[in-house]
């Protein structure tokens, strides 16, 4: 099965915005985002779903600092004015668990990276000047605060479309992430959609189709968050969703302006007409997804 293709969203204006190409687009808006609306929201004509906005705040301060009824308080709030009709599903408050974001800085990153990680030492209960815990640990730790989270948003707001999200480093990982979740009492083959984190940075895509292609076989609908193009021609069939906002970073990166947008910005990077053609040229051309991204770049 071709994975469905989500497509990432800097505006959430464009949930409520009448366009012909976005009949049928399932749209992939930051909670984060949305919560700085302080407005109502119109209710939106098109479907989606609600990315909880993680990897910033991760990022930049380490940990969450909501807790699981203020987040579920935000979504419902979001999702009330928007449509709960629309709201195909909405992200947890997962951790990543990249080594640059548990150990923070930017040293695990190659050179061509100049992002900053915090770290989550304070979230993993490290007082300052004691030694680090290597990485199989800190994942255990992210991995139960993962699950705990889900089971939390469970308890506070039943009526809320969450989904569980996997997450690890390495295969072993995300199998020991899947026992987890089974020890209380979590189904995951009960989920229409399983997220899979960790894997948008990752520079190995390989390594990916083959954890991809280990948790699909167990029967998980699987949805890749962040997923590249180049990941998609590797294991696209084997997600039954996926969402991007790489066309963004493409059009700034390579400052590129289609010819027919008469908007000022320099680029495309926020325009919904660069948008949609970078969504119909992963979408519609077969067979190679490799092929699409030319022109448009990829997010690293």
């Amino acid at each position: 099965m071709k994975a469905r293709l989500m497509l990432g969203i800097p505006e959430p204006s464009w949930l409520w915005r009448p366009h012909p190409g976005l009949e049928g687009v399932v749209l992939f808006p930051s909670l984060a985002r949305c919560d700085r609306r302080k407005t109502p929201f119109p209710r939106a004509l098109h479907n989606y779903c609600l990315d909880s906005g993680g990897f910033k705040e991760t990022q930049k301060y380490g940990r969450w600092r909501t807790t699981a009824a203020e987040h579920a308080g935000k979504v419902r709030r979001i999702s009330g004015q928007l449509g709960r009709d629309r709201l195909l599903w909405a992200a947890p408050q997962d951790l990543m668990c990249e080594p640059w974001v548990i150990y923070g800085k930017n040293q695990h990153l190659p050179a061509t990276h100049d992002d900053y990680f915090h770290g989550t030492r304070a979230l993993r209960g490290l007082k300052p000047g004691e030694p680090e815990q290597d990485l199989t640990t800190a994942v255990r730790i992210h991995q139960q605060l993962t699950v705990n989270n889900f089971l939390q948003l469970l308890e506070v707001a039943p009526d809320l479309p969450f989904i569980p999200v996997l997450q690890g480093w390495t295969l072993d990982d995300y199998f020991h992430c899947k026992a987890l979740y089974e020890q209380a009492g979590i189904n995951l083959l009960d989920y229409p959609v399983v997220g899979l984190g960790s894997v948008c940075r990752r520079q190995d895509t390989d390594e990916i189709a083959r954890i991809v292609d280990a948790l699909s076989s167990t029967g998980l609908r699987l949805h890749g968050f962040g997923v590249k193009t180049d990941g998609l021609s590797e294991y696209g069939d084997q997600l039954v969703s996926a969402d991007s906002q790489a066309w963004s970073y493409g059009y700034r990166r390579r400052n590129i302006k289609l010819p027919q947008c008469t908007h000022r910005a320099r680029n495309c990077s926020y325009c919904l007409e660069g948008a949609l053609a970078w969504y119909r040229r992963v979408k519609d051309a077969p067979p190679s997804w490799r092929q699409m991204a030319l022109g448009f770049g990829e997010a690293a």
